[in-house]
């Protein structure tokens, strides 16, 4: 059950400052719980639309194969805001959670946590939010800079903003596109990193938020209907 931090209906204003003032609230800290079971979020949109996709696939790990998914479809009523994105879309994944009937272990999210303008990016908050180890895997950098990796699987530098580590560039599979691994909350840099690697599986994108992307995608383009398990269509 989502922890009740703040409310939803406010201004970008209001939404910066609780922002700064949930990030003193984030810990970071190695992942020493063994995994049982790991979740992977993600959320979809139609171009120009405020109906959003959003789904929670739940992995047995290590072997990663799926035992549950919590599905729903809503309206976004925050602003689309670069930097705030987490207000637009956070309402979402919590309520596809709430269909979940197993409780993961950890939460990889696509989207960023600590590296964000203000260190608190939809990790954070939804790791504070479910009170779960939380770790942001993004496909592209929101802030920093980095020294491109080796070309081998594992292979990482740091991802560093203001001369700050804010996260890792890292490499999850001979020769491809570094993706960005950045601490949530209840995790530190390097179990981040461990985490996922271990979910990586010939992709680029970590097990977990690759399948979360196939179910929203297919939720959106009307392959899949939600049921009143996994939330309603409106």
């Amino acid at each position: 059950m989502p922890v009740n931090l703040h409310p939803w209906n406010v201004s970008p204003t209001e939404a910066v400052r609780i922002q700064q003032d949930l990030r003193t609230k984030v810990r970071e800290r190695r992942l020493e719980r063994p995994i049982e079971y790991i979740a992977g979020a993600d959320i979809s949109f139609d171009k120009g639309s405020n109906v959003i996709y959003a789904g929670v696939v739940v992995l047995k790990f290590p072997e990663l194969t799926e035992v549950d998914r919590g599905l729903t479809v809503s309206r976004a009523t925050f602003p689309y805001i670069p930097g705030l994105l987490s207000f637009r879309e956070s309402p979402a994944v919590l309520e596809a959670w709430e269909y979940l009937h197993v409780q993961p272990d950890v939460l990889l999210i696509d989207g960023h946590g600590y590296a964000h303008p203000r260190r608190f990016g939809i990790a954070c908050h939804l790791g504070l939010l479910l009170d779960i180890p939380a770790i942001g895997c993004a496909k592209t950098v929101l802030v920093g800079k980095y020294e491109e990796p080796d070309s081998g699987r594992g292979s990482f530098r740091p991802l560093v903003d203001r001369d700050e580590v804010v996260g890792a560039a890292l490499r999850t599979a001979d020769g491809v596109t570094p993706v960005y691994v950045t601490v949530g909350h209840l995790v530190d840099l390097d179990s981040a990193i461990r985490v996922v690697l271990d979910c990586c599986r010939g992709y680029r994108i970590p097990e977990p938020t690759r399948q979360a992307h196939l179910l929203v995608n297919a939720l959106r383009r009307g392959e899949l209907q939600t049921d009143p398990r996994q939330g309603s269509l409106f």
